[in-house]
């Protein structure tokens, strides 16, 4: 489902992601993991083709991400997500279905399921300008489901959600997995990971220190975030 060979990033100087490779298969819950500035958001960035890389190649759902086609089935969350305040939920959901080209009455169809999965109902013909953060993630997480995609690449999908918003985005996102989607995501919220995920990577300035499964990285009494700082503090 996507793939990274030998994938190098350089802004000037700096290798901003070093010679990176890894894969993630079809139906896999995959977490990217780093501290700020580890190139996360800089991979992200190229399979979506925002950026290319300097070296190597990355491919998505079989296709160079280079090649448009890629991203037919790809949703996508931004971090700190944004939508033009004098649009309601509603209207935003349905101006995202346009862009895909999908008729009036099924784009209505889906925008009713997706409003009900993101727990909305009720605030979708309010305007955004009265929403908090928590509640623009959870209309920008509904806009990546648009178009019923296949693959789904989330930005620090929980951000500025609460406990229980960050439960209910978790549970939502474990009944998508289980429906065959492929999830790749960023997250700083490493208990939520170890929860979710089958598998992550671990990079830190630009370079992929480890890949491998929760459960083999996870053992002995540790958790995540323990693993997580030994490999980053070396």
């Amino acid at each position: 489902m996507i793939e990274l060979n030998s994938v190098t990033k350089q802004y000037g100087s700096l290798a901003a992601v070093d010679n990176v490779s890894f894969s993630v298969k079809a139906g896999e819950y995959f977490a990217l993991l780093g501290p700020n500035g580890a190139g996360k958001t800089t991979i992200v960035k190229m399979l979506l083709d925002f950026t290319q890389p300097t070296a190597g190649s990355l491919s998505v759902n079989g296709l160079p991400s280079t090649n448009v086609s890629s991203r037919t089935a790809v949703g996508y969350l931004a971090e700190n997500y944004h939508i033009s305040p004098h649009l309601s939920g509603w209207q935003y959901l349905q101006r995202c279905a346009e862009l895909l080209d999908i008729s009036r009455s099924e784009a209505a169809d889906q925008c009713r399921r997706i409003v009900e999965l993101v727990g909305m109902q009720g605030r979708e013909h309010t305007k955004t300008s009265t929403y908090s953060k928590g509640m623009i993630q959870r209309f920008g997480l509904g806009a990546a489901l648009i178009g019923n995609p296949k693959l789904l690449i989330l930005d620090e999908p929980t951000s500025g959600l609460d406990p229980i918003g960050i439960r209910e985005i978790r549970q939502l996102l474990e009944s998508l997995k289980n429906q065959g989607m492929t999830i790749f995501l960023n997250s700083h919220l490493l208990s939520e990971v170890e929860k979710i995920c089958d598998n992550a990577a671990i990079i830190d300035r630009g370079r992929l220190l480890v890949k491998d499964k929760i459960s083999t990285l996870v053992k002995d009494g540790d958790t995540l975030e323990d693993v997580f700082v030994k490999f980053v503090k070396g």
